[in-house]
């Protein structure tokens, strides 16, 4: 898996490359361990930037969201449970923070820490629509990103969306101590070492040149769980 890299193939259009040639591989059961990257820091709340009061205000990715339709998500790293509100009934959040879990569970939302749903009801096979997981994989190493997606894609039923969204360098540069700049190259490998087909990447919610400058810009990569 490569290390750090600033991709020069980030777009707003459609993601046309071509899919890999090696044959699928059956997905693996769900691990039945806490994985590492479930203990990761997550990113710290900023103020927003001024630019940013001039685009759609919360939820957070909602528009990301109706692309993988409108079923039950998993979201690793639900912090307060802002964009878990915005996602269909049943859906779940897991984050490593209980206090962030306890917070979720006050606005009567569905959270656990990884050890908690792992021992718990909802942590059955194919039993979610879709995955999301934002502003996290930047700051877990490349065998801990794919410990994180071998161990939760499993969750979701064959066919179901995946949704993994990093910051640009704005975002990157404001921390805390992210691992590594994981760009569209970045995100695209993780997927399809995870066994996911890449439908489409693409810069939200500003063109790739406002990365620069905006900590609110990110890479989006949507992918599906292959069907069998």
């Amino acid at each position: 898996m490569p290390g750090r890299t600033d991709s020069s193939a980030a777009t707003d259009r459609p993601d046309t490359a071509a899919p890999p040639r090696h044959p699928r591989r059956p997905h693996p059961a769900p691990r039945r361990h806490r994985p590492a990257a479930s203990t990761a820091r997550l990113p710290a709340r900023h103020e927003r930037h001024p630019l940013t009061r001039l685009l759609p205000a919360r939820p957070p990715f909602a528009r990301q969201l109706r692309r993988i339709g409108p079923g039950r998500v998993l979201e690793i790293g639900c912090g307060d449970g802002d964009t878990l509100a915005a996602c269909a009934p049943g859906s779940v959040g897991i984050d490593h923070d209980p206090r962030s879990v306890a917070h979720c569970r006050a606005r009567g939302l569905t959270a656990y820490t990884a050890d908690a749903f792992l021992a718990g009801p909802h942590a059955r096979p194919g039993a979610f629509d879709a995955l999301l997981t934002a502003h996290v994989l930047q700051h877990l190493d490349d065998e801990q990103v794919e410990e994180l997606l071998h161990a939760y894609v499993p969750y979701v039923r064959p066919g179901g969306g995946v949704l993994l969204i990093t910051a640009q360098e704005a975002g990157h540069r404001a921390g805390p101590e992210p691992v590594r700049f994981t760009d569209f190259t970045l995100l695209r490998a993780f997927a399809e070492a995870a066994g996911l087909a890449v439908r489409r990447t693409y810069s939200h919610p500003l063109p790739r040149t406002a990365g620069r400058v905006l900590r609110a810009n990110s890479f989006v990569l949507v992918g599906q769980v292959p069907r069998g």
